[in-house]
């Protein structure tokens, strides 16, 4: 039996949602005093840091521009003052939203160390770390997968998906657990993502990695 006042688990798991949010909110605007300074995270001396923006870049900026030009046209459209002044904070708020998705995925890259580890990411939402070890084979493999950001398969093949593709293929040596954006979990045993330059990345994760 659980003990008095107990959280429900739907009521802690409404909790923990709505923390990670916040904290993928907070790390957005961190992004964007990085983004502005030119700066990435979690990139060191000899690191490899690879970018995935490339396919999203065009349809975050459309995006971006179909807001502001929303947020002109409503100025002058809505005649009543209180109403003026929530839609404008919400659309102001929606386009900090798409610059803090794009400034935290430029200064988030995948990051190939120099000893054959890899940090796979998505701005705030995603991070995964592959140990050199767990490495079994790297490669160039450009699909246009359908769904969401992340899609598990039933056989653990995990797709990280940057505007309708990916390009490179990481096969596993062992299974590896991650974190949803809203904290649910997985285990991957295939990885396929996104790199701008797959290639590079590729050519970046030299032995013991593919040993």
């Amino acid at each position: 039996m659980s003990g008095v006042g107990a959280v429900p688990a739907p009521r802690a798991a409404v909790a923990v949602r709505v923390r990670r949010l916040l904290a993928h909110e907070l790390r957005a605007a961190a992004a964007l005093g990085r983004w502005t300074a030119r700066r990435k995270h979690g990139v060191r001396p000899g690191d490899h840091a690879a970018g995935y923006t490339g396919p999203q870049t065009p349809l975050l900026y459309t995006l971006l521009c179909v807001s502001v030009i929303e947020t002109v046209a409503l100025a002058y459209l809505i005649p009543w003052p209180a109403v003026h002044v929530t839609v404008l904070v919400l659309d102001v708020y929606g386009v900090l939203q798409v610059l803090g998705l794009h400034a935290a995925c430029v200064t988030r890259p995948h990051v190939a160390g120099p000893g054959g580890s890899l940090r796979i990411r998505y701005g705030a939402l995603f991070d995964l770390v592959v140990p050199a070890d767990a490495v079994a084979s790297v490669r160039v493999d450009r699909r246009f997968p359908a769904g969401r950001l992340l899609a598990l398969s039933e056989d653990g093949v995990l797709d990280l998906i940057v505007a309708g593709q990916t390009a490179v293929t990481l096969e596993l040596t062992r299974p590896l657990a991650f974190t949803r954006p809203l904290g649910s979990t997985g285990e991957a045993r295939t990885v396929r993502f996104h790199a701008d330059d797959p290639h590079a990345l590729v050519a970046a994760l030299r032995p013991p990695a593919l040993t």
